[in-house]
Formats: structure tokens, sequence, C-alpha cells
């Protein structure tokens, strides 16, 4: 597949972006990683997932607390996956390079892959954000229509309704489905993937038979199969409906584009950095407990722009891009809160579907 080419521009606004930033931590003297409290964020999420776990796995708790368990203790999985695995991923967590590579493996244990998301994340929705048939995380077809570029069937006139059980099922889909496909299609997509050596080959199977055994085999030994299966369900599906929201809250809205290469030359209209900027948005950048929570995934453009500076940081430089966008005139989409960055993303599905 030939990947779409970027505008070239004499005076690149990532440039600009990028000496402002530097100056503010070289006045600063901050490190552009992770600091103490990331640290002990991270201790602290890890500390309540495994104790959760343990819990509720060895001491059977009574049926309602056993539910409200597995509830925090998916939410405390998306958490996890925000704040560690994330900058941990993007070698933001630590400046040191070993300690990112364990962040960023976390994600084996929870279910995940760390090798694919790499490839999914990092390298394709990170360089072609919000380009249908190449940013994989518009794909939600047949069930979900993201982008007007793709086929409409009558049930998406629907989507803005039932979107929530679509995105519950994110997890599962994610351990059980989606990681596997790749695999096995040698692609993200229609991008090929990376090729993969034997230590990764090794990595893939044997964390997917760990998370199978932790969270299927001794469960069900412990408490039986109906109580595993509620247990389960509630467990996986609290964390793919958080993590679909923070995610889909960050691209799919009313004011964010949708932007396709020209068919004759195969390329887009701006430079990487608008493009990023006109594809992303913010949201519940004033609320400090939702940026805890989802480890500064709520200031998405700065992400986007700087995805090697570590969340931690996200609030200071967002004044800095947001004073140059306003300088250069240049789109900045921000919902300061949550409920109106939902009610824009339902908007947009509403939209979308209503081509069905």
């Amino acid at each position: 597949m030939v990947t779409p080419k970027f505008s070239t521009v004499s005076n690149p606004l990532h440039v600009v972006l990028k000496n402002k930033v530097n100056e503010y931590f070289a006045k600063t003297g901050k490190s552009t990683t992770g600091d103490a409290k990331l640290f002990t964020k991270a201790l602290i999420l890890f500390g309540l997932w495994t104790a959760v776990y343990i819990h509720l796995v060895f001491f059977t708790p009574a049926v309602w607390l056993a539910i409200t368990e597995c509830s925090i203790f998916g939410f405390l999985t998306a958490c996890i996956g925000f704040n560690v695995m994330h900058d941990g991923a993007h070698g933001s967590f630590s400046n040191s390079p070993v300690i990112n590579k364990i962040a960023a493996f976390s994600l084996n244990f929870l279910g995940g892959n760390a090798f694919m998301w790499n490839m999914k994340h990092n390298v394709i929705h990170h360089a072609y954000t919000n380009i249908d048939g190449i940013d994989d995380d518009l794909d939600a077809r047949p069930f979900l229509r993201m982008a007007s570029s793709q086929k409409a069937y009558k049930m998406h006139k629907y989507q803005y309704v039932y979107f929530w059980a679509v995105y519950s099922l994110l997890y599962l889909y994610w351990i059980f489905f989606s990681d596997f496909k790749k695999y096995f299609r040698n692609k993200v997509g229609e991008m090929p993937l990376k090729k993969m050596d034997w230590k990764d080959h090794t990595a893939l199977w044997f964390f997917k038979l760990l998370f199978f055994f932790m969270f299927i085999a001794v469960p069900i030994y412990n408490v039986g199969v109906s109580s595993w299966v509620i247990g389960f369900l509630s467990f996986t599906m609290v964390a793919g409906l958080v993590l679909s929201i923070v995610f889909q809250l960050a691209h799919t809205v009313e004011h964010t584009h949708f932007p396709m290469p020209d068919a004759d030359n195969n390329k887009l209209n701006d430079e990487w950095v608008v493009h990023q900027l006109k594809t992303t948005a913010n949201f519940a950048t004033g609320n400090k407990v939702i940026s805890w929570l989802v480890g500064g995934l709520n200031f998405q453009i700065e992400h986007h722009l700087f995805p090697k500076i570590s969340h931690v940081h996200y609030p200071a430089i967002s004044k800095i891009i947001k004073e140059i966008c306003q300088e250069r005139n240049v789109q900045y989409v921000e919902y300061r809160k949550m409920g109106q960055a939902v009610k824009s993303h339902i908007a947009y599905l509403r939209k979308v579907g209503a081509a069905a």
C-alpha cells in the first residue's frame, strides 16, 4: 500500500511549535519524560489492580461486591493502559529505555500485545490520523460508520443509540480476535506488518496463554463457570467502554476532519502538524481528576504533536500550542467539559449514520 504524502511549506508550523516547547523545558529545567508523581501513580494503579484481582479470585466476595469489583477492575485496566503502557510505548514514561520498554510491555499482561499496538498506534495512527483506509482506529465496520467515505448500512441510522454496546465489546474483540487477525494476515488494516522476530512471536503466544490462564482458567477453577462469565463480562465491558470513549472523543467529533489524499497525486492538502490539529480534539481539559485518570489523553492535541513528551506536561505546553495556533489562525479543537465532547461525538455519529 502506498501511503499518502503531506504538503511541504516554507515555514513549517512544527518547527515553530517545537522551538517554543523546547524553550519551555529549557527555562523550567524539567525533563520531558515522567516524574515522581507519574511513577507513584503507576504503583498505585498496579497495586489496586493486583489487590482487586486477588480478592475477586481467591476470596470470593458476595455477588453485588464481586460485580462492583469486576467493574472497578475493568476501569483500573483501562487506567493502566492510559497512564503506564501508553507513555511507555511512546518512550515518554521514563528517561530510561529499559523502564519504558517494561511500561509498554505491561500491555501484554493486560491481554493485548505491545508489538501489534506499536504498529497500529505509534506508526500508523499517529502518522495518518483519521485517514480512512489507513488509520485502523476508524475501522469498526460493519457495525459503525466512522467516516463519510465508508459504506453506509441501514443500521447505521441508529448507531448514535447503540454505539455504547459496540464500544463495550472493544476489549473482548481486542483480546480474542484483533491481535490474532493482524498476526495471521500479517497486516494492520491494509498496511503490511513489520517483520516479527522469534522474540515477538514468543511474547505474543506466551502472554496470550498467560492471560487466558489468569483470567479464564484460574477464576473458573476458584469460583465456577457462571460466576466467571458474569465477572469476566463486567470487567471486559467496562474496560472496553472506557477505552473506546477516551480514544473516540479525541478524533471522531463534530469539529474534527477526515481528509483523504488527492486521487491523482496521493497528496494531502496540509502539512503534517496542521493535519494533526484538524483531526484531533481535546476534552475535559479543565478537569484534573479526568486528566489524572486518563493519563492526559484528554490533551490529545499535545500528545499527537509531541508523543515523546510525557502526559504530565501536557497542561503546561497546551497553553503554548493554543497561543501559537491562534496567532497562525490554525484550528485548535477543545471541549472544556466531558459532557460537551460526548454530545459532539453522538452528534457526529448521528450525522454520519444519517446517510443510511
